[in-house]
């Protein structure tokens, strides 16, 4: 029996519903990557992820470790659907018989990255400023030699409000600075993840052709994610330096991707691209691990049966 085939609708549906509950997990962590990857020599406020959500804990609280979430919760459904949806098409349109060669399989996961930035770039642009704005605010109370002086202390913006200062001063453009980090972050990921996944299940299959049961899936999409993450960290680094609008006065500003990378490994050695790594390993494992697992379980297939059907 071939694999089930499953419809536009639900593929969007299980890959929104995959995503906010993924995010809801492990948020807190990818806070504490970003703050871990933004801090430059000189600024290290924070020594580790433990020590990163520690303090963040006792300076803005639980819910400081969930800074930036509406954003992510709100973005992430139609971002991992589309990723999710668009690497199945892709490797629909690609295979032969149902049968992908690694080459293919890649492919698919290319155009898949390629079409998740649209929503990406505006996202990961959101989330940083609200992620880091806790440091900054730390760094004032605790560093005050990285502020510039005769700044004021500033009341940390919205989501809303940071949209509506870079459109009314960049345009659409601001939302989506860094977009070529943003792809080669992404492209590579997915080009690194979907085939690793499926070849990883499909060792894990039920005989010849039946189904993986549900938690080779979730295993297969952790590891496959926990790989991917930790490959495409360095650009991650890059991407994260680029977006973030507010700088101690210490700290490194950068006009692109070369000169990023130019700065960063004079200032702080190659080991800055492994910042927050172990992080990032920690938060797309589990994200892609419950992605596979909702998808494979075809949990809006079973939600949308229950919709009254059209008589024809």
């Amino acid at each position: 029996m071939a694999d089930k085939q499953i419809s536009l609708p639900a593929k969007l549906i299980n890959g929104g519903i995959a995503g906010l509950i993924g995010v809801t997990c492990v948020f807190p962590i990818d806070l504490a990557k970003t703050r871990l990857q933004n801090q430059q020599n000189g600024c290290r406020l924070y020594t580790s992820m433990s020590d990163c959500l520690i303090k963040t804990i006792r300076s803005e609280g639980y819910f400081g470790m969930y800074r930036g979430a509406a954003v992510n919760l709100t973005l992430v459904t139609p971002e991992k659907a589309i990723k999710l949806a668009a690497n199945d098409f892709f490797r629909q349109h690609l295979s032969v018989d149902g049968k992908l060669t690694l080459v293919k399989e890649m492919l698919a996961g290319c155009g898949a990255g390629a079409c998740q930035v649209v929503i990406t770039t505006p996202m990961e642009m959101l989330k940083i400023q609200l992620q880091d704005a806790g440091r900054i605010a730390a760094q004032r109370k605790l560093m005050p030699e990285t502020v510039v002086a005769g700044t004021v202390e500033a009341k940390s913006p919205t989501a809303m409000q940071l949209t509506r200062m870079l459109l009314r001063e960049k345009g659409i453009a601001g939302l989506y600075k860094g977009l070529g980090a943003t792809i080669l972050r992404d492209v590579p990921f997915s080009i690194i993840y979907f085939p690793l996944f499926a070849n990883l299940n499909h060792l894990g299959k039920r005989g010849v052709e039946g189904p993986a049961p549900f938690y080779v899936s979730f295993f297969s999409g952790c590891l496959a994610g926990s790989t991917a993450a930790v490959a495409v960290n360095p650009v991650d680094v890059i991407k994260t330096r680029l977006q973030s609008l507010n700088r101690g006065s210490t700290e490194d500003t950068y006009s692109g991707v070369v000169d990023c990378i130019r700065k960063i490994l004079r200032n702080e050695g190659p080991g800055a691209f492994l910042k927050g790594a172990y992080c990032r390993a920690l938060v797309i494992a589990p994200l892609f691990g419950i992605a596979q697992v909702v998808y494979f379980l075809g949990v809006a297939e079973y939600f949308l049966a229950l919709l009254p059907k059209k008589d024809k």
